[in-house]
């Protein structure tokens, strides 16, 4: 019977390694083209290399001071969350290099709110280039990585090592949520051609991943957590199933959005 339940937890465990190896990868991915098409715009004064992407009204706007630096403070952000927060994960980070991990720790939260910050903004200056779903969804995400991230903080000032873990994977989980959001509507719509979403992103699809591209990823880590610490053999071995189906999800989407999203817009 021990031995069971080891062989399950051990799975489990594997099962969350392989995802988060594909989370990097994806992630990493992404990072290199926030830096490639936006940070070599910046750099250069090419402006219409974020316009070239952005649709109008959501790049850069000659005039529109606030609202420019709100974006590109957003983005630039968004690049040290993409390569940093992934190191917070790594547990042999965590056990032998304790000095990167609280100071890229303290790193991570504060540009997590920061970013949170300033998407917030930009949504009130802008509007969102997704429609009103993702408009929502955007905001309800914001507002929950400041305060995942403040009680990722709070609890890590205050010792307890076991609720700053867990905030701390809800805070990643949360703020990676646009990153969630490309690889899900790449791969709905290759799976299914588009069904349910509309070019004004006012359909049941869309209405689904404005809230479901934080929220469902936010909901599998809950369970995760609950089976990995206190569940028995024959629901670890059912949510490791799970945790394989959902990295061959993840990627795939990875795939296709380097292939279809990414790469032709470096081109």
């Amino acid at each position: 019977m021990i031995q069971a339940s080891s062989a399950a937890s051990r799975a489990l465990k594997i099962s969350a390694i392989a995802w988060f190896v594909a989370a990097v990868a994806g992630l990493w991915l992404f990072g290199s083209y926030i830096v490639a098409l936006y940070g070599t715009g910046a750099v250069t004064g090419d402006w219409q290399r974020w316009n070239a992407v952005l649709p109008k009204d959501h790049g850069y706007m000659p005039g529109d001071l606030a609202g420019n630096i709100a974006l590109g403070g957003h983005l630039l952000m968004a690049a040290i969350l993409t390569f940093g927060g992934v190191v917070q994960l790594v547990p042999h980070i965590r056990a032998h290099i304790m000095p990167l991990h609280r100071w890229n720790g303290r790193l991570f939260i504060l540009t997590a709110i920061l970013v949170a910050a300033t998407g917030l903004v930009i949504n009130a200056l802008r509007g969102n280039v997704a429609g009103l779903y993702m408009q929502i969804g955007n905001i309800t995400d914001g507002l929950l990585v400041i305060l995942s991230a403040v009680l990722t903080w709070r609890y890590a000032r205050a010792g307890n090592i076991n609720l700053h873990q867990r905030w701390a994977m809800r805070t990643f989980i949360l703020v990676n949520g646009v990153w969630f959001y490309r690889l899900g509507m790449m791969v709905w719509l290759i799976a299914t051609q588009g069904a349910g979403h509309t070019d004004a992103f006012d359909g049941p699809f869309d209405l689904f991943i404005g809230l479901g591209h934080f929220l469902l990823p936010l909901a599998v880590l809950e369970i995760y957590m609950r089976i990995r610490d206190g569940g028995g053999s024959g629901a670890k071995w059912i949510m490791t199933l799970v945790m394989a189906l959902i990295t061959v999800i993840t990627a795939a989407g990875i795939v296709a959005a380097t292939l279809f999203m990414w790469l032709p817009n470096l081109r």
